[in-house]
């Protein structure tokens, strides 16, 4: 089969195209023909980062974790899908794993679930990994009807799926961005765009939240900005972050009884944890979307197979406005 692989780690490492085996279908696994894949940053940071990351894949590696597709085998003990069955989900791309960057992928039919009907392949494959993300950070961050929530990064991967999640779940929402394409994009999503290059935190506390701070906070930038998500939370306020690779002073967290939730979804796929749970959540994912009540923004340049070099750099220029998918 016809695959994108790495034989070297590094920023200016480059995918080259090669002649692999298709994988063979084992027991609780199915072999997928992929149809679509998209970039996540994980994905990117792999690729520059490399075995320094605990994670990546020995070389030559397949990387791509998200994707959408059609079964073409059913392994033993599968009873939930069957060849012809149009899926997505995220299972590969990392560790032992091989990603969505070929023709064909054996994934953990755990980890799976059927695609959303109304909407196309692309759509699908620009979903799971940031959909898993946003539901679990809002689910930890206990976000429900009535609260105000405050998300960093609403037109971002994770950001703009967080924004829909928390306006069906009733949420006040509220999302940072700059820029007009980033800030019309919350808009539209049904958020209240804050400027964060125009607005300090607490001009837009005390104009959104009287003062007292927004009740959940789904830091989708997180690192350095996890300082301002302290300063905007309230008090016994929850916070939910993807990014907390650094030391921080948790002082201001401390004195306002902050209660601080790293999300690291890739968990079920590197330790065979709870599996079963990224299929439920892709599951009630796909009824949001056939309802209505969630679409994945998908960027505007089109890739193919041959181009993920430049899906990469795509991503990683930051000018894309929602997910950057490649057609394989």
């Amino acid at each position: 089969m016809k695959a994108m692989t790495l034989t070297a780690y590094g920023p200016e490492a480059e995918f080259t195209v090669a002649d692999t085996a298709r994988p063979a279908v084992t027991p609780g696994h199915v072999v997928i023909r992929i149809a679509a894949t998209s970039v996540n940053t994980i994905d990117t940071m792999i690729k520059n980062i490399g075995s320094d990351l605990p994670l990546s894949p020995a070389l030559p590696a397949v990387l791509g974790m998200d994707f959408a597709g059609v079964i073409e085998e059913v392994g033993e003990g599968v009873t939930d899908y069957a060849v012809g069955d149009e899926v997505y989900g995220c299972a590969g791309g990392l560790a032992d794993l091989q990603g969505a960057l070929a023709e064909y992928m054996l994934a953990d039919a755990r980890l799976i679930a059927k695609k959303p009907a109304s909407i196309s392949m692309r759509e699908a494959a620009a979903l799971p990994l940031v959909g898993i993300t946003a539901h679990e950070g809002l689910q930890r961050a206990q976000v429900g009807a009535g609260q105000k929530l405050l998300v960093h990064g609403g037109a971002g991967g994770v950001g703009h799926v967080a924004i829909q999640l928390a306006k069906a779940l009733g949420a006040d929402v509220y999302a940072t961005g700059t820029g007009d394409a980033q800030l019309t994009l919350i808009k539209d999503l049904g958020a209240t765009p804050i400027d964060f290059m125009a607005e300090k935190v607490a001009d837009y506390v005390d104009a959104h939240t009287g003062g007292k701070g927004f009740d959940a906070i789904f830091d989708a930038v997180g690192g350095a900005n996890l300082t301002n998500s302290f300063e905007a939370v309230a008090l016994n306020g929850q916070i939910s972050t993807t990014v907390s690779l650094l030391e921080i002073d948790m002082s201001p967290a401390h004195f306002k009884g902050a209660s601080l939730h790293v999300i690291f979804m890739l968990i079920p796929m590197l330790h065979n944890h709870n599996r079963d749970v990224h299929g439920a959540i892709l599951a009630e994912l796909a009824g949001l979307v056939d309802a209505g009540k969630l679409k994945p923004i998908l960027d505007e340049p089109k890739f193919g197979l041959e181009e993920v070099g430049d899906a990469y750099a795509r991503l990683a220029s930051g000018k894309a406005i929602g997910k950057v998918v490649i057609d394989v």
